[in-house]
């Protein structure tokens, strides 16, 4: 799907530290399913075309997805860039499902995790040109499931863009497709923008980054690797469930402020997740949760909200493993990460300081025990609709490369849906703690309010 004809003949966008961090990073992806039945022939006569359309209208305001990541061949002289030249596309994929399995892809209980890969596209293969590796960065898959559904699946190249830009671009798509395209005109000032020169970078941290990831070998595939030996759940914490959870911690901490419902969820599903391990694990090693940030509106100056790109810092907490593990253990990872945002996430002093050790810090962790967050509620890919309504269900793949990560998602009662992706009697362990541990809290501020 290219863009239409009458728009500007190329486009040419330098990389920033944010995006440079990236480069070597896996594919990132969701897919998202939509309750609409309909026949094989609606389908590919009436919805195809339209979807082709829309698509089409919609990337001649977001250019760099229907282009490509050129990667220099001679890294010591050339950095990436982002090009879009007139003919370039996103590879559009149409399918069939084969399996009648759509309510139970939907379900929140836990399913083989490999079988969403059917829904999700492959980038296509990386090329050669004369100085550079051309790379694709998006890919869509649309899947019909006859009489039941449709699943809208993407992967894209996470130096392409971080959530709020990537989800920014389904939302947009989904807009054009139900309302055209005079939606997104008539919103001009939401649509989005691609200067770099709105990212300062005085301490040339793009450079040092660079010189790190160019010692790296580009992958030659952008595949996503099976089997994932996993399976794949979601487990939601309501309104309820969030303000009961809070209460028990201010009963502990009265002193303690800024305790979201984020807080609350990551902290809950972190302290279960160590819980869970049933392997013998040494109590004095430290367990890490790591978090994005949009630092745009941190920046000096701040960024405009519509930047186009990756604008992420992180925050991070750290505990002892035998804090985490004890029945309170929760309550101690409150702490821990209300301490690291109002430090350092909401410091804006602090939120980038030490920037040019970000990837050696990052390295670390691949080799220690984290769980992190793939996904924002602010930035909620359930909300695009197509012309069928909101999304029954979305899942994030890339929860299934990490270990571990998961997903956090506005629950449609209200309070957060977590997506968790892990081994099978892990997952059913972890079920077993998350499940009791409410109860336990539900019991508890019951007996504190009678």
């Amino acid at each position: 799907a290219p863009p239409p004809g009458g728009i500007v003949a190329e486009l040419s966008l330098p990389l920033t530290f944010f995006d440079i961090r990236w480069i070597h990073h896996h594919p990132v992806g969701s897919v998202l399913f939509y309750n609409h039945p309909c026949s094989k022939p609606y389908f590919l006569e009436t919805l195809v075309p339209k979807l082709k359309e829309s698509l089409s209208l919609t990337l001649k305001h977001y250019l760099p997805i229907a282009g490509n990541l050129l990667y220099p061949l001679i890294t010591t002289e050339k950095k990436p860039v982002f090009r879009f030249i007139s003919g370039d596309s996103v590879s559009l994929t149409i399918a069939e499902s084969e399996n009648d399995n759509f309510d139970e892809l939907v379900t929140n209980h836990a399913r083989d995790a490999d079988q969403f890969y059917d829904f999700m596209p492959n980038m296509p293969p990386i090329k050669d040109e004369t100085e550079y590796k051309i790379l694709h960065v998006m890919a869509i898959q649309v899947t019909l499931f006859p009489g039941r559904g449709i699943c809208v699946g993407f992967t894209n190249h996470h130096s392409l863009g971080d959530g709020s830009s990537i989800v920014g671009f389904m939302h947009a798509w989904a807009s054009v497709n139900k309302l055209g395209e005079s939606f997104l005109t008539e919103k001009g000032d939401s649509l989005p923008i691609f200067d770099r020169s709105v990212i300062q970078d005085p301490l040339g941290i793009d450079a040092i980054f660079w010189k790190s990831m160019r010692e790296i070998p580009l992958k030659s595939s952008q595949s996503f690797a099976l089997p994932t030996n996993r399976v794949r759940a979601s487990y939601t914490l309501n309104q309820a469930d969030i303000k009961r959870l809070k209460d028990f911690v201010l009963t502990k901490k009265p002193g303690l402020v800024q305790v979201s419902s984020f807080v609350i969820t990551a902290s809950y599903v972190w302290a279960c997740l160590v819980k869970s391990e049933r392997e013998k694990v040494d109590e004095e090693v430290m367990e890490y949760f790591v978090f994005s940030v949009d630092v745009r509106a941190r920046m000096n100056p701040p960024v405009p909200f519509n930047y186009f790109g990756n604008c992420l810092g992180y925050g991070m907490a750290r505990i002892e493993r035998k804090w985490l593990v004890e029945e309170e253990g929760f309550v101690t990872a409150v702490e821990a990460i209300v301490e690291d945002i109002k430090n350092r996430v909401n410091d804006k002093d602090e939120v980038l300081k030490g920037a040019e050790n970000w990837l050696s810090e990052m390295k670390e962790l691949g080799e220690i025990r984290v769980l992190g967050v793939a996904g924002s509620p602010k930035f909620d890919l359930h909300d695009a609709d197509f012309g069928w309504g909101r999304a029954k269900k979305v899942e994030s793949l890339s929860i299934d490369v990490d270990k571990y990560s998961m997903s956090l998602y506005k629950s449609v009662e209200g309070g957060l849906e977590i997506g968790l992706s892990l081994p099978k009697e892990r997952m059913e362990a972890f079920a077993a703690i998350f499940d009791d541990g409410l109860i336990k809290v539900s019991q508890m501020t019951t007996n504190v309010t009678c």
